[in-house]
């Protein structure tokens, strides 16, 4: 019973260990969405004409932007 302790012990610590480093990587990953998509954000502010109107077609942007906002609100994990 011990020794099945010991192994459910070590195997506990293993899965810890690499839950916490899957972590700190999907941290890393989503800054990294997170810059990109402000980058993206502004090309897309800056390809505006400046009555407001976008370059070519107007329709896919508003789309597109629609998108940017589901990404960067569901690509916060959770702790």
């Amino acid at each position: 019973m011990e020794r099945l302790n010991s192994e459910l012990y070590l195997q506990n610590c293993y899965i810890m260990k690499e839950n916490e480093r899957l972590r700190k990587k999907a941290q890393l990953l989503n800054e990294e969405n997170q810059q990109l998509l402000f980058e993206l954000k502004q090309k897309l502010s800056k390809s505006k004409n400046p009555n407001g109107s976008n370059k070519g077609n107007n329709n896919n942007n508003e789309m597109m932007g629609h998108d940017l906002n589901l990404c960067s609100s569901s690509s916060n994990p959770k702790p």
